[in-house]
Protein backbone atom coordinates (compact mmCIF):
# COMPACT_ATOMS: atom_id res chain seq x y z
CA UNK A 1 0.00 0.00 0.00
CA UNK A 2 1.27 3.47 -0.91
CA UNK A 3 1.78 5.56 2.24
CA UNK A 4 1.72 9.26 2.99
CA UNK A 5 5.48 9.09 3.49
CA UNK A 6 5.92 7.46 0.07
CA UNK A 7 4.11 10.33 -1.69
CA UNK A 8 5.94 12.95 0.38
CA UNK A 9 9.27 11.41 -0.57
CA UNK A 10 8.33 10.99 -4.24
CA UNK A 11 7.45 14.67 -4.68
CA UNK A 12 9.62 16.09 -1.88
CA UNK A 13 11.30 18.83 -3.94
CA UNK A 14 8.02 20.30 -5.18
CA UNK A 15 5.93 19.68 -2.06
CA UNK A 16 8.56 21.55 -0.02
CA UNK A 17 7.80 24.67 -2.07
CA UNK A 18 4.12 24.73 -1.04
CA UNK A 19 3.87 27.16 1.87
CA UNK A 20 0.28 26.30 2.85
CA UNK A 21 0.71 23.14 4.92
CA UNK A 22 -3.00 22.30 4.76
CA UNK A 23 -2.88 22.47 0.96
CA UNK A 24 0.23 20.28 0.91
CA UNK A 25 -1.54 17.67 3.05
CA UNK A 26 -4.55 17.68 0.71
CA UNK A 27 -2.29 17.14 -2.32
CA UNK A 28 -0.81 14.07 -0.64
CA UNK A 29 -4.31 12.93 0.39
CA UNK A 30 -5.47 13.16 -3.24
CA UNK A 31 -2.59 10.94 -4.37
CA UNK A 32 -3.45 8.40 -1.68
CA UNK A 33 -7.12 8.36 -2.68
CA UNK A 34 -6.19 7.91 -6.35
CA UNK A 35 -3.76 5.09 -5.54
CA UNK A 36 -6.41 3.33 -3.48
CA UNK A 37 -9.20 3.80 -6.04
CA UNK A 38 -6.93 2.82 -8.93
CA UNK A 39 -5.52 -0.23 -7.15
CA UNK A 40 -1.88 0.94 -7.16
CA UNK A 41 0.01 -0.60 -4.23
CA UNK A 42 3.57 0.71 -4.50
CA UNK A 43 5.70 3.58 -5.72
CA UNK A 44 7.43 1.08 -8.03
CA UNK A 45 4.06 0.44 -9.73
CA UNK A 46 3.44 4.18 -10.07
CA UNK A 47 6.83 4.67 -11.71
CA UNK A 48 5.90 2.18 -14.44
CA UNK A 49 2.64 3.86 -15.52
CA UNK A 50 3.15 5.49 -18.94
CA UNK A 51 2.18 9.15 -18.92
CA UNK A 52 -0.07 8.60 -21.93
CA UNK A 53 -1.68 5.82 -23.92
CA UNK A 54 -2.34 8.09 -26.91
CA UNK A 55 1.22 7.97 -28.30
CA UNK A 56 4.47 6.14 -27.65
CA UNK A 57 5.68 7.82 -24.44
CA UNK A 58 9.28 6.81 -25.20
CA UNK A 59 9.71 5.42 -21.69
CA UNK A 60 8.54 8.58 -19.90
CA UNK A 61 6.41 7.55 -16.94
CA UNK A 62 3.56 9.39 -15.24
CA UNK A 63 5.68 10.48 -12.26
CA UNK A 64 8.44 11.94 -14.47
CA UNK A 65 5.81 13.70 -16.59
CA UNK A 66 4.06 15.09 -13.51
CA UNK A 67 7.30 16.54 -12.15
CA UNK A 68 8.38 17.92 -15.54
CA UNK A 69 5.01 19.61 -16.15
CA UNK A 70 5.01 21.15 -12.67
CA UNK A 71 8.57 22.46 -13.07
CA UNK A 72 7.76 23.73 -16.57
CA UNK A 73 4.68 25.61 -15.39
CA UNK A 74 6.68 27.11 -12.53
CA UNK A 75 9.35 28.28 -14.98
CA UNK A 76 6.73 29.92 -17.23
CA UNK A 77 5.10 31.69 -14.29
CA UNK A 78 8.40 32.79 -12.75
CA UNK A 79 9.62 34.12 -16.10
CA UNK A 80 6.61 36.41 -16.30
CA UNK A 81 6.77 37.43 -12.66
CA UNK A 82 10.47 38.28 -12.95
CA UNK A 83 10.28 39.98 -16.35
CA UNK A 84 7.06 41.95 -16.62
CA UNK A 85 7.33 45.42 -15.10
CA UNK A 86 3.71 45.09 -14.02
CA UNK A 87 2.14 41.63 -13.89
CA UNK A 88 -1.55 42.11 -14.82
CA UNK A 89 -2.75 39.13 -12.74
CA UNK A 90 -1.77 37.39 -9.54
CA UNK A 91 -0.12 33.98 -9.65
CA UNK A 92 -0.71 31.69 -6.70
CA UNK A 93 2.42 29.56 -6.68
CA UNK A 94 1.05 27.17 -4.05
CA UNK A 95 -1.93 26.49 -6.33
CA UNK A 96 0.34 26.19 -9.36
CA UNK A 97 2.50 23.54 -7.71
CA UNK A 98 -0.49 21.68 -6.27
CA UNK A 99 -2.25 21.77 -9.64
CA UNK A 100 0.85 20.57 -11.44
CA UNK A 101 1.29 17.66 -9.06
CA UNK A 102 -2.37 16.74 -9.48
CA UNK A 103 -3.14 17.61 -13.12
CA UNK A 104 -2.99 13.95 -14.22
CA UNK A 105 -4.04 12.31 -10.93
CA UNK A 106 -7.10 10.88 -12.69
CA UNK A 107 -4.79 8.73 -14.81
CA UNK A 108 -4.42 6.45 -11.80
CA UNK A 109 -8.05 5.56 -12.45
CA UNK A 110 -7.89 5.86 -16.26
CA UNK A 111 -4.98 3.46 -16.84
CA UNK A 112 -4.51 -0.14 -15.71
CA UNK A 113 -2.06 -2.97 -16.41
CA UNK A 114 -3.26 -5.24 -19.22
CA UNK A 115 -1.87 -8.41 -17.62
CA UNK A 116 0.74 -8.85 -20.36
CA UNK A 117 3.25 -6.24 -19.24
CA UNK A 118 1.60 -3.28 -20.99
CA UNK A 119 -1.13 -0.82 -20.06
CA UNK A 120 -4.63 -0.11 -21.31
CA UNK A 121 -7.57 2.18 -20.62
CA UNK A 122 -9.55 0.91 -17.64
CA UNK A 123 -13.33 0.71 -17.45
CA UNK A 124 -13.22 3.89 -15.36
CA UNK A 125 -11.09 5.53 -18.03
CA UNK A 126 -13.55 4.53 -20.75
CA UNK A 127 -16.34 6.14 -18.73
CA UNK A 128 -14.54 9.29 -17.59
CA UNK A 129 -11.36 10.94 -18.87
CA UNK A 130 -8.67 11.80 -16.34
CA UNK A 131 -9.39 15.55 -16.07
CA UNK A 132 -12.88 14.74 -14.78
CA UNK A 133 -11.97 11.83 -12.50
CA UNK A 134 -9.02 13.87 -11.22
CA UNK A 135 -11.25 16.86 -10.47
CA UNK A 136 -13.58 14.56 -8.52
CA UNK A 137 -10.65 13.23 -6.47
CA UNK A 138 -9.51 16.81 -5.78
CA UNK A 139 -12.97 17.75 -4.57
CA UNK A 140 -13.13 14.60 -2.39
CA UNK A 141 -9.78 15.63 -0.90
CA UNK A 142 -11.11 19.04 0.12
CA UNK A 143 -8.89 20.96 -2.31
CA UNK A 144 -9.90 24.51 -3.31
CA UNK A 145 -12.05 25.03 -6.39
CA UNK A 146 -9.07 26.69 -8.10
CA UNK A 147 -7.20 23.37 -7.96
CA UNK A 148 -10.28 21.56 -9.26
CA UNK A 149 -10.28 24.05 -12.16
CA UNK A 150 -6.62 23.33 -12.96
CA UNK A 151 -7.24 19.59 -13.10
CA UNK A 152 -10.58 19.74 -14.92
CA UNK A 153 -9.47 22.31 -17.50
CA UNK A 154 -5.82 21.45 -18.19
CA UNK A 155 -6.69 19.42 -21.33
CA UNK A 156 -9.33 19.67 -24.07
CA UNK A 157 -12.11 19.68 -21.47
CA UNK A 158 -11.01 23.23 -20.65
CA UNK A 159 -11.18 24.61 -24.20
CA UNK A 160 -13.24 27.80 -24.12
CA UNK A 161 -13.97 27.47 -20.40
CA UNK A 162 -13.16 29.98 -17.65
CA UNK A 163 -9.77 29.18 -16.13
CA UNK A 164 -7.57 30.41 -13.33
CA UNK A 165 -4.22 31.66 -14.61
CA UNK A 166 -2.47 28.65 -13.06
CA UNK A 167 -4.52 26.39 -15.35
CA UNK A 168 -3.08 28.21 -18.36
CA UNK A 169 0.48 27.59 -17.18
CA UNK A 170 -0.20 23.90 -16.47
CA UNK A 171 -1.91 23.48 -19.86
CA UNK A 172 1.01 25.03 -21.72
CA UNK A 173 3.61 23.01 -19.81
CA UNK A 174 1.60 19.81 -20.30
CA UNK A 175 1.33 20.23 -24.05
CA UNK A 176 4.97 21.23 -24.35
CA UNK A 177 5.73 17.80 -22.86
CA UNK A 178 3.25 15.95 -25.11
CA UNK A 179 3.50 17.66 -28.51
CA UNK A 180 7.18 16.98 -29.27
CA UNK A 181 6.58 13.25 -28.75
CA UNK A 182 3.44 13.40 -30.89
CA UNK A 183 5.37 15.15 -33.65
CA UNK A 184 8.28 12.73 -33.28
CA UNK A 185 5.92 9.80 -33.76
CA UNK A 186 4.46 11.36 -36.90
CA UNK A 187 7.88 12.23 -38.32
CA UNK A 188 7.14 15.95 -38.03
CA UNK A 189 9.68 16.91 -35.38
CA UNK A 190 12.63 18.57 -37.05
CA UNK A 191 15.83 17.68 -35.24
CA UNK A 192 19.38 18.82 -35.81
CA UNK A 193 21.30 16.43 -37.96
CA UNK A 194 24.26 14.84 -36.23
Amino acid sequence: MVSKEDIEKLFKELLSQITDLGLKDKVVKAWLIACQQGGWDSIEELKKIPFTLLIDPKGIDLIEHTIAVTKGALALARAQEETYSSLPYNINFDHLIAGGLLHDIGKLLEIEPDGAGEYRKSHSGKCTRHPISGAIIAAESGLPQEIVNIIACHAKEGDGRPQVVETVFIHQADFSAFNPLLMLGKGLLIQEEE
